[in-house]
């Protein structure tokens, strides 16, 4: 895991919350860090600048880096890759929010080990295999099912396509156009490098990690999110 500055990461915070402003033109915009395969250390670090919001993608990992967290603020825990059913049990105490459901399996999961979880709707809307999310054409239909099962559906999230950040556009509107058709005031959609574009389409959060803490150690599992 990459060593932590906590000065350095105070000061990219400050950039990217000026970047989403430009962006935003008012409009507020939450910034979640994300902190997966960074150590402890780069938690408190965002905690320290203000940002009170992290996403995490590891299981086992985010555990081990709360218990290591000791006394003190915690920070709002999100969700942000792909889960797998049998590790919804470890995660019912440390996760704040799911950002990745994409699929009945999982809701049915969620409602039963977490009832009334929060939740968001992953959507693959860049038609990208490697990526989760369910179609398009299948968001009306899970949405619905989640909230049956008593989740409370806040908002849709996506990963932009790859590339330049332009390519990601149509997706981020679509996404931003399927939330508002179904009442979701929420669309969680940008990262470092396409943060811009998704805030200008509607982004109400963006997940941002190397631009905080530079360049993240790639685990040998990972697979686009």
């Amino acid at each position: 895991m990459n060593a932590i500055d906590p000065a350095t990461v105070a000061h990219n915070v400050a950039v990217v919350r000026e970047r989403i402003e430009q962006a935003a033109q008012g409009r507020p915009v939450e910034l979640i860090a994300v902190t997966k395969t960074f150590p402890p250390e780069a938690i408190r670090a965002v905690l320290d600048a203000g940002c009170t919001v992290i996403g995490e993608s590891y299981a086992q990992e985010l555990v081990a880096k709360l218990a290591e967290l000791g006394p003190g603020p915690r920070p709002e825990v999100h969700f942000i890759g792909r889960l797998q059913t049998n590790k919804v049990r470890s995660l019912v105490d440390s996760v704040d929010v799911y950002q990745t459901v994409d699929r009945a399996s999982l809701v049915d999961e969620l409602a039963r080990r977490a009832p009334g979880a929060r939740c968001y709707v992953q959507v693959n809307v860049s038609d990208e295999p490697q990526k989760g999310g369910c179609l398009p054409g299948e968001t009306l239909g899970l949405v619905a099912a989640a909230s049956s099962a008593g989740l409370v559906v806040e908002g849709l999230m996506t990963i932009g396509a790859a590339g330049d950040p332009e390519a990601a556009r149509p997706g981020f509107r679509m996404l931003r156009h399927l939330a508002d058709e179904l009442g979701l005031a929420a669309c969680s959609m940008g990262m470092s490098a396409d943060l811009d574009v998704a805030v200008e389409e509607g982004a109400t959060q963006v997940r941002v990690g190397s631009a905080l803490f530079g360049p993240r150690v790639r685990r040998p599992d990972d697979r686009a999110r």
